[in-house]
């Protein structure tokens, strides 16, 4: 007995001496050496609390790229095989109570000086990182490319203290003019930096300032350029007044989208803030012409933004060969995202968005793998690879978030009476002769969608849903004068204030009830017709009477047909396919419920738009030679992109609509799915069709909703060329195209 008990032990101890340093071997990546994890402690460790800190953009204050602080040096962790185990450490010896999750590859930016630990394995229960396994200090063999970061849980450990816990960031940044004119108009682009303290503003010592910090901090306020300022103007008044500087020894490169990213020194919080040599630093920005009364032409040539609520944001396209095209999202960053951005005059970007999260274009993809400095006039000086179908679709299309400069244009507009902030009765502020200022009422005639897209934007809610007439069920408010009326927008404004509207208020209804009124939505649906599937598929057929009584009935033809000698001869019909896109964020459905939906023999549907497009062909001056109205549709997913699940059909009376991402095609063979020619006569004319053409339903952008062609007939064949949706092409191009001014909808001016 006692012999097999020695022998079960020996055993043991041999599985356990094999076992054992297996376990503490660590394997990084096959170019790297293998070695053993030891727990990171020091002498110095051990004696001195190791200090740690979160930093980075963009963050909020429980995220961001860690930094520990070793023999008088900041430095970063390297993301492999990082864990949610090493972010629950730190988290604990950051003061929160967990962490939610941990990011690899500099998501925060790229830190400065040493990587101080790699391939950090904790068992989660460790007190400080220093006990976990790694490499040991300084011993990596990762570049800052791969920072790693925390997410950590918003909830601090009850009574946490801890002097070590240096989470410095620089979160909020204005500019406090001085100039006593300069107080009263917006944007502000002249004064002193400050800097978000604890519960005031603290200045920067501008001791070894540089323009390439006034470059960054122009940026994060939304201006595109930076200018020299005169220091000596404002000595005086700065010296006068108590100054508290919460950082120093700024240095950035220009490149930066926000201060948080600069190298910097904050101040002690105990030590007396002083700027020995120096003063706050006060910096001069230029801002865009959106912004000022001149010069829109000179910016965003070969570049523009599409689909996006506010202003600022919105799906990234550049023109080539005077045709738009997107950017694919394959390493696109918040530099390359602020080359675009300071190129349409905006500031730095504030996001860059990947997946087409701003809605899919439908043209070519110029771009992939952009790689701009942060210092470039145009994305075109950036490296950047050119694409095919194989590397990128566009559901990767890229999209940006921009800094725009605060003009304080929400603050003179709200709603009221809705069952959420996103709906109500519009309300604008305005003053009287005397300057009293009091809220008002908008009059609801002639207030459409375009209106709404405007007051939705003012007021930072996103997209219009609705624009409505009357807001009777909305009555809360004590407000019921009319400030207001006779409301025109383009839809592109960004104020209400900048569209058309009476100098004088004219409103025949006047009372509260009639007052204009808005629904707000985050996203929209966005319908763009496929150019070149009407293109391929346009052809001429001569089609007999006795078949077309559906048609007539249905209001298909045009006007001649109804003194033609029913059912003897034929009527010539200018056929195509027309497939519909749905590219935004948001499912396209009919305005009108189900229980005002028109059953239409001759389709065995149900309808559910009225008017959905127009068909016609227009002469050389922009007349209405022949019209084919598609007078109603019925709304259903033909097709979809892969992964996409088709959610409307019209058969047994089903739900109506266009899914994102979904189509609707309308085959050549569909009755009134073309445009009566029997009266045109031979020569060349423009066909166009428009979706949507009244704006019943909203969009995220109305500019791609109608097609154009050049069409030449000579009495026997048609021919179709340089099919394009409105926005496609270059002002040029367009010009080309057409000699007169294009149109958008049925109304003939």
């Amino acid at each position: 007995m006692e012999k097999s008990k020695r022998r079960l032990q020996l055993a043991f101890s041999l599985l356990f001496g094999l076992w054992l340093p297996c376990c503490l071997t660590q394997t990084t990546p096959s170019n790297s050496a293998t070695t053993t994890a030891t727990p990171s402690t020091s002498p110095q460790a051990q004696t001195e609390r190791l200090k740690v800190r979160l930093a980075g953009y963009p963050r909020k204050h429980n995220e961001g790229r860690v930094e520990l602080f070793y023999k008088g040096e900041w430095g970063t962790i390297c993301d492999d095989d990082f864990s949610l185990s090493n972010a629950n450490v730190l988290c604990r010896q950051l003061g929160f109570v967990s962490a939610t999750g941990w990011t690899h590859s500099a998501k925060y930016g790229k830190g400065q000086g040493k990587i101080w630990l790699d391939n950090v394995l904790c068992n989660g229960g460790e007190k400080s990182i220093e006990l976990c396994k790694s490499r040991g200090w300084g011993n990596s063999d990762c570049t800052h490319d791969e920072d790693a970061g925390v997410v950590c849980k918003d909830e601090r450990i009850p009574g946490f203290v801890d002097s070590n816990i240096l989470s410095l960031t620089v979160e909020e940044v204005r500019l406090r003019p001085i100039v006593a004119m300069a107080k009263k108009r917006l944007p502000v682009t002249e004064g002193v930096v400050e800097v978000k303290h604890k519960d005031g503003w603290a200045q920067i010592c501008d001791v070894g300032w540089t323009i390439k910090n006034t470059r960054v901090v122009c940026g994060m306020l939304g201006f595109p350029h930076e200018r020299k300022v005169n220091k000596n103007f404002y000595k005086l008044s700065l010296e006068r007044q108590k100054n508290h500087f919460h950082i120093h020894s700024v240095a950035c490169t220009g490149t930066e989208v926000h201060l948080a990213a600069c190298p910097m020194e904050f101040s002690k919080p105990n030590a007396t803030s002083s700027c020995e040599g120096g003063m706050a630093a006060v910096v001069s920005c230029m801002p865009g012409p959106l912004f000022i009364m001149d010069g829109w032409s000179r910016y965003g040539h070969n570049v523009r933004l599409k689909g996006g609520a506010r202003l600022g944001e919105g799906r990234v396209e550049v023109l080539k060969d005077s045709e738009w095209g997107t950017v694919c999202d394959d390493r696109w960053n918040l530099q390359s995202a602020s080359v675009v951005c300071r190129e349409l005059g905006f500031g730095s970007a504030k996001e860059a968005l990947t997946g087409g999260r701003m809605g899919q274009g439908m043209g070519p993809i110029y771009m992939n793998e952009v790689k701009c400095v942060g210092l470039e006039k145009s994305i075109w000086n950036c490296p950047f690879k050119n694409t095919t179908s194989e590397d990128c679709q566009h559901m990767e299309d890229a999209a940006v978030r921009c800094n725009i400069p605060y003009m304080g244009l929400e603050n003179t507009i709200r709603l009221t009476g809705g069952r959420t902030r996103y709906e109500g009765r519009v309300e604008l502020l305005s003053s009287d002769s005397n300057g009293t200022q009091s809220w008002g009422l908008i009059c609801g005639e002639s207030w459409s969608t375009p209106e709404a897209m405007v007051a939705c934007r003012q007021l930072g809610l996103g997209y219009a849903n609705q624009g409505l007439q009357e807001t009777w069920y909305w009555d809360s408010s004590n407000v019921t004068e009319m400030v207001m009326s006779g409301v025109k927008c383009t839809g592109n404004e960004m104020s209400l204030s900048q569209c058309q509207h009476h100098k004088t208020v004219n409103c025949q209804k006047a009372a509260a009830k009639f007052s204009a009124g808005v629904i707000c939505s985050e996203t929209a649906s966005d319908l763009v017709l496929n150019a070149s599937l009407v293109q391929e598929t346009v052809y001429i057929e001569d089609r007999p009477l006795h078949m077309l009584y559906c048609a007539a009935e249905e209001d298909c033809l045009s006007k001649s047909a109804a003194k033609a000698n029913w059912p003897y001869g034929h009527r010539r019909l200018l056929r195509f396919s027309s497939q519909i896109h749905n590219i935004g964020r948001a499912d396209f459905k009919p305005k009108a419920g189900r229980h005002s939906w028109v059953w239409h023999a001759c389709h065995g549907h149900y309808h559910s738009m009225n008017i959905f497009t127009h068909y016609d062909l227009l002469n050389a001056n922009g007349t209405k030679v022949a019209e084919g109205h598609k007078a109603s549709f019925c709304l259903e997913d033909t097709d979809c992109q892969e992964s996409v699940s088709k959610r409307y059909e019209c058969a047994n009376f089903g739900d109506q609509g266009i899914t994102v991402g979904c189509w609707d095609l309308y085959r050549h063979d569909i009755d009134c799915q073309w445009i009566d020619i029997t009266d045109v006569k031979p020569g060349n004319y423009i066909m166009q069709v428009v979706i949507n053409p009244n704006f019943e339903v909203a969009e995220s952008d109305f500019t791609n909703n109608a097609m154009k062609c050049n069409c030449k007939y000579d009495g026997h064949r048609i021919w179709l060329h340089n099919c394009h949706v409105g926005d496609a092409l270059s002002e040029e191009a367009e010009k080309r195209f057409e000699k007169y001014p294009g149109q958008l909808n049925n109304q003939i001016s």
